[in-house]
Protein backbone atom coordinates (compact mmCIF):
# COMPACT_ATOMS: atom_id res chain seq x y z
CA UNK A 1 0.00 0.00 0.00
CA UNK A 2 1.27 3.59 -1.00
CA UNK A 3 1.61 6.11 1.58
CA UNK A 4 -0.68 9.34 1.68
CA UNK A 5 1.47 12.22 1.25
CA UNK A 6 0.93 15.41 2.42
CA UNK A 7 3.75 18.47 0.37
CA UNK A 8 4.13 21.48 1.96
CA UNK A 9 5.93 24.07 -0.20
CA UNK A 10 6.20 27.67 -0.88
CA UNK A 11 2.73 28.33 -2.74
CA UNK A 12 3.88 31.18 -4.37
CA UNK A 13 6.90 30.50 -5.69
CA UNK A 14 7.36 26.56 -5.65
CA UNK A 15 4.20 25.72 -6.72
CA UNK A 16 4.96 23.90 -9.96
CA UNK A 17 7.28 21.18 -8.59
CA UNK A 18 4.02 20.24 -6.50
CA UNK A 19 2.33 20.19 -10.17
CA UNK A 20 5.37 18.27 -11.77
CA UNK A 21 5.10 15.68 -8.49
CA UNK A 22 0.95 15.15 -9.21
CA UNK A 23 1.70 14.71 -12.98
CA UNK A 24 4.20 12.15 -12.88
CA UNK A 25 1.67 9.98 -10.76
CA UNK A 26 -0.62 10.52 -13.62
CA UNK A 27 1.73 9.77 -16.23
CA UNK A 28 1.99 5.68 -16.45
CA UNK A 29 5.43 6.38 -18.08
CA UNK A 30 7.16 7.07 -14.29
CA UNK A 31 6.98 4.66 -11.94
CA UNK A 32 5.51 7.50 -9.53
CA UNK A 33 2.84 7.07 -6.64
CA UNK A 34 1.97 10.24 -5.01
CA UNK A 35 -1.36 9.97 -3.27
CA UNK A 36 -1.73 13.48 -2.54
CA UNK A 37 -3.86 14.94 0.66
CA UNK A 38 -4.57 18.03 -0.36
CA UNK A 39 -7.38 16.39 -1.95
CA UNK A 40 -8.85 15.89 1.13
CA UNK A 41 -10.06 19.80 2.60
CA UNK A 42 -10.18 23.30 0.99
CA UNK A 43 -7.94 25.82 2.00
CA UNK A 44 -8.83 29.00 0.96
CA UNK A 45 -6.32 31.64 0.53
CA UNK A 46 -9.33 34.27 1.70
CA UNK A 47 -10.09 32.20 4.48
CA UNK A 48 -8.88 33.17 8.15
CA UNK A 49 -5.80 31.63 9.28
CA UNK A 50 -7.84 29.32 12.02
CA UNK A 51 -9.86 27.41 9.32
CA UNK A 52 -6.97 27.29 6.88
CA UNK A 53 -4.79 25.68 9.96
CA UNK A 54 -7.69 23.86 10.56
CA UNK A 55 -8.21 22.41 7.00
CA UNK A 56 -4.42 21.83 6.65
CA UNK A 57 -4.56 19.64 10.33
CA UNK A 58 -7.32 17.23 8.29
CA UNK A 59 -5.09 16.65 5.61
CA UNK A 60 -2.28 16.17 7.89
CA UNK A 61 -3.87 14.01 10.24
CA UNK A 62 -5.05 11.76 7.22
CA UNK A 63 -1.23 11.29 5.64
CA UNK A 64 1.51 8.86 6.58
CA UNK A 65 3.94 10.90 5.44
CA UNK A 66 5.19 14.71 5.00
CA UNK A 67 7.22 16.13 1.79
CA UNK A 68 8.71 19.49 2.19
CA UNK A 69 9.59 20.89 -0.98
CA UNK A 70 12.35 23.15 -0.50
CA UNK A 71 12.64 25.66 -2.23
CA UNK A 72 14.91 28.99 -2.21
CA UNK A 73 12.90 30.86 0.32
CA UNK A 74 11.41 28.03 2.24
CA UNK A 75 13.54 28.66 4.85
CA UNK A 76 11.52 31.66 6.04
CA UNK A 77 8.12 30.69 5.77
CA UNK A 78 7.09 30.75 9.23
CA UNK A 79 2.73 31.03 8.90
CA UNK A 80 1.88 27.43 7.38
CA UNK A 81 5.23 25.80 6.61
CA UNK A 82 7.00 25.85 9.50
CA UNK A 83 3.17 25.48 11.49
CA UNK A 84 2.81 21.84 9.00
CA UNK A 85 6.08 20.85 9.77
CA UNK A 86 5.55 21.38 13.38
CA UNK A 87 2.18 19.51 13.48
CA UNK A 88 3.84 16.31 11.27
CA UNK A 89 6.74 16.58 14.12
CA UNK A 90 4.77 16.54 16.57
CA UNK A 91 2.39 13.39 15.34
CA UNK A 92 5.73 11.52 14.47
CA UNK A 93 5.54 11.79 10.44
CA UNK A 94 8.12 10.50 8.41
CA UNK A 95 9.72 13.56 6.71
CA UNK A 96 11.16 13.61 3.21
CA UNK A 97 12.99 16.82 2.62
CA UNK A 98 13.18 17.63 -1.64
CA UNK A 99 15.64 19.97 -2.20
CA UNK A 100 14.44 21.71 -5.39
CA UNK A 101 18.53 22.19 -6.46
CA UNK A 102 19.09 18.91 -6.08
CA UNK A 103 21.04 18.79 -3.28
CA UNK A 104 21.42 15.37 -1.91
CA UNK A 105 21.53 15.87 1.79
CA UNK A 106 20.76 19.19 4.10
CA UNK A 107 20.71 22.25 2.66
CA UNK A 108 21.20 24.84 5.64
CA UNK A 109 21.25 27.76 3.41
CA UNK A 110 17.24 26.85 2.28
CA UNK A 111 15.82 23.92 4.04
CA UNK A 112 13.62 25.45 7.41
CA UNK A 113 15.83 25.58 10.50
CA UNK A 114 12.86 23.41 12.24
CA UNK A 115 14.44 20.42 10.11
CA UNK A 116 18.02 21.13 11.26
CA UNK A 117 17.59 18.25 14.42
CA UNK A 118 14.38 16.73 13.25
CA UNK A 119 14.36 13.29 11.97
CA UNK A 120 14.19 13.56 7.92
CA UNK A 121 15.49 12.25 4.93
CA UNK A 122 16.98 15.04 2.68
CA UNK A 123 16.39 14.00 -1.36
CA UNK A 124 16.94 15.93 -4.89
CA UNK A 125 14.37 16.75 -6.68
CA UNK A 126 13.46 13.84 -9.25
CA UNK A 127 10.92 11.00 -9.14
CA UNK A 128 12.95 8.42 -8.86
CA UNK A 129 14.84 9.20 -5.18
CA UNK A 130 11.73 10.49 -4.20
CA UNK A 131 9.65 8.09 -4.94
CA UNK A 132 12.37 5.90 -3.25
CA UNK A 133 12.18 8.16 0.09
CA UNK A 134 8.08 7.96 0.38
CA UNK A 135 8.07 4.06 -0.29
CA UNK A 136 11.08 3.34 2.29
CA UNK A 137 11.80 6.18 4.79
CA UNK A 138 8.41 5.59 6.78
CA UNK A 139 10.09 1.78 7.75
CA UNK A 140 13.65 3.78 8.10
CA UNK A 141 12.50 5.91 10.19
CA UNK A 142 10.52 4.01 12.53
CA UNK A 143 13.71 2.31 13.10
CA UNK A 144 15.82 5.39 13.64
CA UNK A 145 13.40 6.36 16.22
CA UNK A 146 13.08 3.21 17.93
CA UNK A 147 17.04 4.20 18.85
CA UNK A 148 16.10 7.62 19.50
CA UNK A 149 18.21 9.04 16.59
CA UNK A 150 17.11 12.43 15.35
CA UNK A 151 18.57 14.74 12.56
CA UNK A 152 19.07 15.10 8.72
CA UNK A 153 19.66 11.77 6.84
CA UNK A 154 20.73 11.34 3.11
CA UNK A 155 20.93 8.04 1.21
CA UNK A 156 24.53 7.34 0.09
CA UNK A 157 25.75 6.68 -3.17
CA UNK A 158 24.78 3.38 -3.32
CA UNK A 159 21.11 4.27 -3.51
CA UNK A 160 21.51 6.43 -6.14
CA UNK A 161 23.35 3.87 -8.27
CA UNK A 162 20.77 1.47 -7.95
CA UNK A 163 18.45 3.54 -8.76
CA UNK A 164 20.21 4.33 -12.49
CA UNK A 165 20.65 7.88 -11.20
Amino acid sequence: MNPTCYACFDGDNDILYYRLMTAWHENEKFEFTFVDAHTITQARDTSTEESIKRSLRARLNASDILVVLVGEKTKNLYKFVRWEIEVAIEKGMPIVAVNINKKKSYDSDRCPPILRNALAIHVPFGHKIVQHAIKNWPAQSAAHKKNGDTGAYFYNESVYTSLGL
